[in-house]
């Protein structure tokens, strides 16, 4: 298994969107996503149409959209659309939706988890079905559709990569099954502020996550795992820096060590995080990383080194 990246950016300054989309399709970055935030930053489908529009070869995805005010058949016309605009480039990326006031926008207030989590299975099986070419009807909980059939576009891909990103347990198990690259946060709970996240990243919530998803695959080598970067920073004192980090983040119930030990932060010299990155593969099976766009310079140090 060789070691993807991915960058993410937010489409805010549409200038710097597409010169970090360029610059992404000219190295070795494997997919370009951005985040779905409704009303902070460009909506991420026309953005992502833009991005194919002056690339050729990096893959293109939402990380991820919120399939908790997405309904699927649009959910599925926008990936066939992306995919037909890009060459058969695009990701469809779903996830159960976190922040409060996302949902409000659409007049809907967020519920619990479990009922996230069962609309964005009803949304991801409905639009997987809409894009393999099925005519879909469905009386769920969550969706309905009647006879409803993509007829056009048709994707260029026999098959649309479906990411699905998160940290329930349930939400795991079903990407396991079900999902071809599984985005891993290390998030917790949203906090009262309604964007920033409890971190989880203590080796055994990193394994509980992983269980999940493991305990979701019925055969074969199961969906790519994907962690997503928090943090960058190259440094000759790792262990200064992962402390400073944790105090930034307020967090007590971890050590520098399982910091450094973790996915989601990459941390120390050029060399540490290029050996840190293939001890994850080996360890956890941990095969793709997102990183932020303003750590796309440090991105290219390692991915350098990683070919060494």
């Amino acid at each position: 298994m060789s070691i993807e990246f991915s960058v993410q950016g937010s489409p805010g300054n549409p200038s710097a969107w597409l010169a970090l989309a360029r610059r992404a399709d000219e190295g070795s970055v494997q997919r370009l996503y951005c985040p779905d935030h409704p009303g902070t930053t460009l909506s991420p489908v026309p953005a992502l149409a833009a991005a194919a529009a002056v690339t050729s070869r990096v893959r293109l995805g939402a990380l991820v959209m919120n399939a908790g005010v997405r309904e699927p058949f649009d959910v599925a016309a926008d990936a066939a659309s992306l995919d037909v605009i890009s060459g058969g480039r695009a990701v469809l990326g779903l996830g159960a939706g976190h922040t409060p006031a996302e949902w409000e926008y659409y007049g809907r207030t967020r519920p619990g988890p479990a009922e996230r989590v069962d609309r964005l299975i009803e949304v991801a099986d409905a639009a997987r079905r809409l894009l393999d070419g099925s005519t879909v009807t469905v009386r769920g909980k969550h969706v309905a559709l009647d006879d409803a059939v993509l007829e056009c576009p048709r994707p260029v891909q026999s098959r649309v990569p479906l990411l699905v990103g998160g940290n329930n347990s349930r939400l795991l198990r079903y990407a396991g099954q079900h999902a071809d690259i599984v985005g891993l946060s290390g998030l917790g709970k949203t906090r009262a502020d309604g964007h920033s996240h409890e971190v989880r990243w203590t080796p055994a919530e990193i394994e509980r996550h992983l269980d999940a998803v493991r305990d979701g695959v019925e055969d074969g080598p199961g969906p790519q795992l994907e962690a997503l970067v928090q943090y960058v920073e190259i440094t000759d004192d790792a262990e200064r820096a992962a402390a400073a980090l944790l105090d930034r983040f307020d967090v007590d119930s971890m050590t520098p060590a399982e910091l450094l030990d973790a996915p989601f932060a990459l941390i120390g010299t050029v060399t540490e995080i290029a050996d840190h990155v293939r001890a994850q593969e080996r360890r956890r099976g941990i095969g793709g990383y997102a990183v932020r766009a303003d750590s796309i310079d440090a991105l290219e140090r390692i991915q350098r080194a990683l070919t060494q």
